[in-house]
């Protein structure tokens, strides 16, 4: 074992990688309350889309320490969760073709990785935008928090229809305000921001599995207070009754997403994967120093070809796309150093396959799972501090893809429209020089996702 993962060569032992892969375990376990419970607005079962979800993860953790030997997990991202669930909602399509689309994309992953072009569109993207990137989705995913619990909602609710403003034939006209803040006298919405206060004090003690903590404890302040159900079992075998994954597994549609009409759609999770996996690789491998000189990862078509892998798996199973997890670095921060850490995560994510009844109330209680996507949404803003704000041909492309990401609820045209307007500005500015390549395929499959494709 210690020849096969070279534990002397990079610096680790069996304690630590045991010890580390528990603990990213323990960080992200998270995921399997929050992605079949975000996946079930797109109308995949919660049963069928929480074992979709452990086994993705288990799959991809295990393909991370075997193919390319390093410590980092891999599981279906957030981000691309909600995009999948809310981004395409307003086209109408169903969550067949939304799978077929996860596998499509991941297929193009593996072609771009094998033939090199995905690390050279990679390295193309500015790094102001990678880091609004970050901070964009991070908004998006605090905005669907704070409007799943209560905290924020619509400007309508609660308001009678004939007080709602009528236009021609009427119709329905926009409110004066979008949204306003919730009703602070539900013991709901309480609890949630009660959620979100203990998980955000967890992270300050630098608690593991703060976000899981959290979570369960709301929960169980909530059961206590009459709101939700208790565990009907503890155990279950999975595959059967609630659990059949049959009912999702294979049943994507790919041929209805190759069509020029799904451009936007391949083309933005096409980018936010990939873009996501460079930044999670890239700091990771900075908090397990395993970066070269030149500040690039190592042999990372490796862990972009597992990425690849995992996502058309994620397809195929029934749930979004996925990729490697930035909360890999607090198993890193114990010791993990080789993929013996990612495959003590695989095992863990497989053994929860049996302990689904546990779990599943969790995935009924907004006010529960919510507030931690408030705090994600928290921790992934933090990479706005990168962006050059002394720039401008750098900060308004970065300002414009959060907006855009934020206030038009999708993911898509705030990634779009920044990577866009980057290289106008620059050609603008008199500072063509500092452009490249990559960043004009970029703006040019991002014209044709606003000339040709359904922006919405």
């Amino acid at each position: 074992m210690s020849d096969f993962f070279q534990l002397r060569e990079n610096g680790g032992t069996v304690r630590g990688e045991v010890l580390g892969g528990v603990t990213t375990f323990i960080t992200m376990a998270y995921i399997i309350v929050v992605n079949p419970a975000i996946l079930s607005f797109a109308g995949i079962p919660a049963g069928p889309g929480t074992v979709a979800t452990i086994l993705t993860a288990a799959v991809g953790c295990a393909l991370m320490g075997l193919i390319a030997n390093r410590p980092i997990a891999v599981a279906p991202y957030m981000g691309e969760n909600a995009f999948i669930a809310f981004g395409l909602a307003a086209l109408g399509i169903g969550w067949e073709q939304r799978l077929g689309a996860v596998f499509v994309s991941g297929a193009l992953f593996l072609i771009f990785t094998l033939v090199g072009l995905r690390g050279w569109l990679a390295n193309a993207v500015p790094a102001g935008l990678k880091h609004s990137f970050a901070a964009g989705i991070g908004l998006f995913l605090a905005f669907i928090g704070l409007y799943e619990t209560g905290i924020v909602t619509s400007f309508v609710t609660g308001m009678p229809p004939q007080a709602l403003p009528a236009g021609a034939g009427g119709l329905f006209t926009a409110p004066p305000v979008p949204v306003k803040i919730g009703n602070l006298r539900d013991p709901q919405v309480l609890l949630a921001v009660l959620g979100f206060v203990l998980m955000t004090v967890l992270m300050i003690r630098r608690v593991r599995g703060a976000l899981l903590i959290g979570i369960i404890a709301t929960a169980l302040i909530g059961g206590a207070l009459g709101y939700g159900s208790a565990p009907k079992a503890i155990t279950a075998l999975p595959f059967t009754g609630g659990y059949d994954l049959s009912t999702i597994a294979f049943k994507l549609d790919i041929t209805g997403v190759l069509k020029a009409s799904f451009l936007p759609v391949l083309l933005t999770l096409f980018l936010m994967s990939f873009l996501d996996t460079l930044g999670t690789l890239t700091g990771l491998g900075a908090v397990a120093d395993l970066l070269d000189e030149k500040g690039n990862f190592p042999k990372v078509e490796r862990p972009m070809l597992v990425d690849a892998l995992t996502c058309m798996f994620s397809g195929l199973v029934g749930t979004s796309t996925s990729g490697a997890y930035i909360e890999s670095a607090t198993g890193i921060k114990e010791g993990a150093r080789t993929g013996l850490a990612a495959l003590v995560t695989a095992a863990l994510f497989a053994l929860s396959l049996f302990f689904i009844p546990l779990i599943e109330p969790l995935q009924q209680l907004r006010f529960a799972y919510g507030p931690a996507l408030i705090a994600v949404g928290v921790l992934m803003v933090g990479s706005v501090r990168r962006i050059d704000f002394g720039d401008l041909t750098e900060w308004v492309p970065a300002f414009v893809t959060i907006v855009m990401m934020l206030f038009t609820y999708n993911i898509a045209n705030g990634l779009t429209a920044g990577l866009l307007l980057h290289p106008l500005l620059k050609l603008a500015a008199g500072r063509a020089r500092e452009m490249n390549g990559g960043m004009i395929v970029l703006a040019l499959l991002c014209a044709a996702y606003y000339c040709f494709g359904l922006p919405h």
